[in-house]
């Protein structure tokens, strides 16, 4: 079986790798998939993609008609497809579970850093600046943390924030009852959250769950944590909640419209998203490029299950993770 590859990644390359046989064929593409690149599949039986391919109706039919029969998305998300239009034509499935504890871990992480700031002090010491000024953090024990989504990601994170002693609140529209977490509408967790940290999927319901409306209801000062998908929080509402400094500040691992500026190398080119450009030139702000999946457990994981879940339906005409 030949496998294209899109959107590909030195450290994809080294995980898949590891998986190849004489079954599996792997041709790798540094470009996304996208309408104009879709012929680079010809002659494949499955094309393999990550979160800023597209796959919507015009690619799944220029697929269809090149013979392509499956689609293994190499992630958990799948808001980037037109899983509607692909039934009946091309099997989709993904990799629902890789490291919860990776994204979760990724989190904390970033509330430490912002909170501690121990990013400006690592610039400052590497300047022999050992000043203290303006270095002052803040306590998370005590603290309230609001968790929209309490999937397997959600758990580890709503883990870790007991472990640091914060009172937790959590919304999910499928409560989990057996994890023992204060479950609460989300106009509650909203008005009494000190942090929130968003782990849920984005669907029509959750599309900008930050936004003009909600900006008015949460706690001044209050964090926001994004390692899920960006087009959860509206960017240019959040940029305005920062200015008027009624949000305390940002951790944002995703963004609205990353699709053409994570993953690459743009030290050299100028900005063209201004919202963007405002948002990471905040004293506030802190951002990283996505890559909160990014752990060699996780990626060993996404490679094998991704390459289980091909072979398996190839063999099979199914697998545990087929979407359609």
């Amino acid at each position: 079986m030949k496998i294209a590859f899109f959107d590909t990644k030195s450290y994809d390359k080294a995980s898949f790798d590891k998986f190849s046989s004489d079954e599996l064929e792997f041709k790798y593409y540094e470009t996304k998939l996208n309408p104009d690149t879709a012929r680079l599949a010809e002659g494949c039986d499955c094309v393999c993609i990550f979160v800023n391919d597209v796959l919507n109706a015009e690619v799944i039919d220029k697929l269809y008609s090149l013979g392509v029969k499956a689609v293994a998305l190499r992630c958990a998300g799948y808001n980037n497809v037109d899983l509607n239009y692909a039934r009946g034509k091309i099997a989709i499935f993904n990799v629902p579970a890789y490291s919860p504890f990776a994204v979760a871990e990724h989190a904390m992480a970033m509330l430490l850093t912002f909170v501690r700031k121990t990013h400006k002090a690592y610039i400052r010491t590497k300047d022999h600046n050992f000043s203290l000024s303006g270095l002052t953090g803040v306590d998370l024990n005590g603290k309230t943390v609001g968790i929209i989504g309490t999937g397997r990601i959600g758990k580890c994170f709503a883990n870790i924030c007991k472990g640091f002693g914060m009172n937790i609140l959590a919304f999910d529209k499928y409560p989990d009852q057996a994890l023992n977490l204060e479950y609460v509408s989300l106009d509650r967790l909203f008005k009494e959250s000190d942090i929130i940290s968003l782990h849920c999927p984005l669907t029509e319901e959750t599309r900008h769950i930050i936004n003009e409306t909600t900006l008015e209801n949460l706690k001044k000062g209050v964090i926001i944590i994004n390692t899920s998908r960006g087009a959860l929080i509206d960017s240019d509402i959040l940029l305005k909640g920062i200015k008027s400094r009624h949000i305390g500040g940002a951790c944002l691992d995703v963004y609205e419209e990353e699709s053409e500026v994570f993953f690459e190398d743009r030290s050299q080119n100028i900005m063209d998203d201004d919202t963007l450009a405002r948002l990471i030139s905040m004293p506030n702000v802190l951002v990283t490029s996505h890559q909160a999946f990014l752990t060699q457990e996780a990626l060993n994981n996404i490679a094998e299950t991704t390459t289980l879940n091909i072979t398996e339906f190839f063999k099979n005409g199914d697998c545990k993770n087929l979407l359609c």
